[in-house]
């Protein structure tokens, strides 16, 4: 029998989870259907009741509900009770688990760039405050970077991500202005924001003059492939990550999860890549 899988969210049509999760089924041999379902907001607790009566064996998460799903399920895991966010729910007999892979995927990918003694060692500037920021910044502040600061528009919102989740190392809460004065003191700098996303290909999260030679720019966003901050960055001799590599092991540690299985998450990053072609789709 078909086991069934999915991603819910709203908008959803633009996913690419229901084409890797479905090659990674054919490429493992398992007998799995994954499908996107765009659920109105209204009516999420009836989508997750539907789900369960249908026995899905799991489904992924996305905006805008992932911290609206946490009420319905009956447990959720410790690093997703930190966050305030779910990516993945897990159905066991019935029993609704939310976990959130968001974080540790976007280290997996970071794994590619740098390795983890580089990572302790590095000064790191998180831009953003929102629910990626605060999955990435928990992943992070786990490995315990020389320094980690996060940069808002306002300062107060990005306090209140770092007061929320425990650290053993004092994390800093800049305004963006401030960021950018202080550009040349990081050694990784990641957005966690959607600025630059398709179709707002051309605008950046901040200004990249003072960035210095050598810095990692990394970007959550895959969609283009390359955004302005990525491309300006590179003109000012930074090493770049983009938003790929993030998607597929964030997927993967899902599909893991689901089925005890770790998918080939190379030839994912690189098929996504080819479809992509450098471009927006």
């Amino acid at each position: 029998m078909t086991s069934l899988f999915g991603v819910i969210g709203n908008p959803i049509a633009h996913s690419r989870s229901p084409h890797m999760h479905n090659h990674w089924f054919e490429e493992e041999g398992i007998d799995g259907k994954y499908v996107p379902f765009e659920i109105d907001p209204n009516r999420l607790e009836e989508a997750v009741r539907g789900m369960k009566a249908l026995n899905f064996t799991g489904w992924n998460v996305t905006i805008p509900f992932k911290e609206a799903i946490i009420p319905l399920l009956d447990q959720v895991e410790e690093d997703a009770k930190l966050i305030g966010a779910v990516n993945t729910v897990i159905n066991q007999q019935g029993k609704l688990i939310g976990s959130n892979t968001d974080g540790a995927g976007f280290v997996e990918s970071l794994y590619e760039k740098r390795t983890l003694k580089e990572i302790q060692q590095s000064s790191i500037l998180l831009i953003g405050a929102g629910g990626a920021a605060k999955g990435i910044f928990h992943a992070l502040a786990k490995l315990e970077p020389a320094h980690l600061a996060v940069a808002n528009r306002t300062e107060e919102r990005a306090l209140s991500l770092i007061q929320s989740i425990k650290t053993n190392k004092k994390a800093q809460a800049i305004t963006i202005r401030e960021c950018e004065k202080l550009l040349s003191t990081f050694d990784i700098v990641i957005n966690t924001t959607s600025v630059g996303m398709f179709p707002h290909v051309e605008n950046m999260p901040i200004d990249v003059t003072k960035m210095k030679n050598c810095t990692l720019a990394a970007d959550i966003i895959y969609n283009p492939l390359e955004t302005a901050f990525l491309r300006e960055a590179k003109k000012h001799g930074a090493d770049t990550l983009n938003g790929v590599g993030m998607f597929v092991h964030q997927g993967a540690l899902a599909f893991h999860q689901w089925t005890g299985t770790n998918p080939d998450t190379d030839k994912a990053v690189s098929r996504i890549t080819k479809q992509l072609g450098g471009t927006s789709c």
